[in-house]
């Protein structure tokens, strides 16, 4: 796969669309080699090939700065967890798993309110489902779940007084994941995943048509 073509538009859907429940690389091949891109070119193609292939990683590397930057801070935590859930209701994989698990363990409890949270039925247009796909959390809009969440860590991360901790933690986290993705070199596995996913994709468009 050619990453050079990938524009930041195109990762953006990807990683908003793929799998994020898929668990992270092992540690030793996450810290295995590292090389100077030789340049601009190879430098944004490393960059977004390892930013898709060690995406769980980086979210873990990130809450995990972010966690330590709070660690006397209750609260502050909260509102980073709860800031973390905001972000990732907006990967279709994972509001879709949070939907189903959510609605799988109410259903133990009353089957009644566990139908009324399945999202509405998807129009169908001439004979096949619509592409634009409405993802739903619990019977509503997964927008308004991300509003929520939002809401609720920004009031949190004000009664914590910590945004300027919480500035430079991010700082330090989003800096240290850029680093890390512009001198770690991809490996052959990494090549051969992103192969296989672009494959996927290109079979699952072929076969809507």
């Amino acid at each position: 796969m050619d990453w050079r073509a990938v524009t930041a538009e195109d990762l953006v859907d990807a990683l908003r669309e793929v799998d994020w429940s898929t668990p992270p690389r092992p540690v030793p091949e996450f810290f295995s080699r590292f090389t100077v891109p030789r340049s601009y070119s190879k430098w944004t193609s490393r960059l977004k090939c390892n930013l898709y292939y060690y995406r769980t990683n980086y979210f873990i590397l990130i809450m995990f700065i972010l966690g330590l930057g709070f660690l006397w801070k209750p609260v502050a935590i909260l509102a980073a967890f709860m800031t973390g859930f905001s972000i990732a209701f907006l990967n279709d994989s994972f509001a879709v798993t949070f939907n189903e698990k959510v609605t799988r363990t109410v259903r133990q409890f009353s089957p009644h309110l566990a139908a009324k949270m399945r999202p509405p039925i998807t129009p169908v247009i001439r004979g096949r489902p619509s592409s634009k796909r409405s993802i739903h959390i619990c019977g509503r809009p997964r927008w308004l779940f991300v509003l929520l969440f939002s809401a609720v860590s920004c009031m949190l991360w004000l009664t914590s007084c910590s945004l300027l901790t919480v500035l430079w933690a991010l700082l330090i986290a989003l800096l240290a994941t850029v680093l890390h993705a512009s001198f770690r070199t991809p490996n052959l596995k990494a090549r051969l995943n992103t192969f296989r996913e672009e494959f996927r994709a290109v079979w699952r468009n072929y076969s809507e048509l």
